[in-house]
């Protein structure tokens, strides 16, 4: 993996959504091609013999390599979305942002007990939005469950927040 290439294109917006946050912007590999290979080249890399049935890709910048990674892998994809844009029955969990509180939903027949599910997200920060689609993921009692990052900002420690032998892996990492 080019990790120059993906860190020369990668976008940093201060004070943004609020003032003191440094936003760490994705979508800049997005729409770049070559970066966009690169990130869903690693990514197969990592998981491609790990037997991964579902992909759970959390709203909305992680819909877009999970999506990719679900159609590489053969594997099926489930959107994590804000409450009430899933059109049928669904569970939710609610966390703690590093600047608010959400709650995040996912389809009640999306995971059966013999999936093996990789959660993706754009972002590791202080955890909460992975963890919630953990929780979420985890009430659906899969065989095994990965979560996956392009970015960490490790000096925030989320990878802390999950459970003791989760595999938590991120692409990328950065300080804040």
């Amino acid at each position: 993996m080019n990790k120059e290439l993906l860190l020369e294109n990668l976008r940093t917006v201060p004070d943004f959504p609020i003032p003191g946050i440094l936003f760490f912007d994705v979508t800049t590999l997005f729409k770049n091609a070559a970066c966009l290979r690169e990130l869903e080249d690693a990514l197969y890399d990592i998981y491609k013999d790990k037997g991964i049935t579902k992909v759970v890709g959390i709203e909305s910048r992680g819909f877009v390599m999970g999506a990719l990674l679900a159609a590489r892998l053969e594997a099926g994809f489930v959107p994590a979305r804000k409450p009430g844009k899933l059109p049928a029955e669904t569970i939710q969990e609610s966390f703690a942002k590093e600047y608010g509180t959400d709650t995040i939903e996912i389809h009640k027949d999306a995971i059966a007990e013999n999936d093996v599910v990789l959660i993706h997200d754009d972002l590791l920060a202080t955890g909460g939005t992975a963890k919630a689609a953990y929780n979420l993921v985890k009430k659906f009692g899969p065989k095994e469950v990965f979560v996956n990052f392009i970015l960490e900002i490790t000096n925030l420690h989320g990878r802390e927040i999950f459970d003791e032998g989760v595999e938590v892996s991120a692409l990328l990492e950065v300080e804040e």
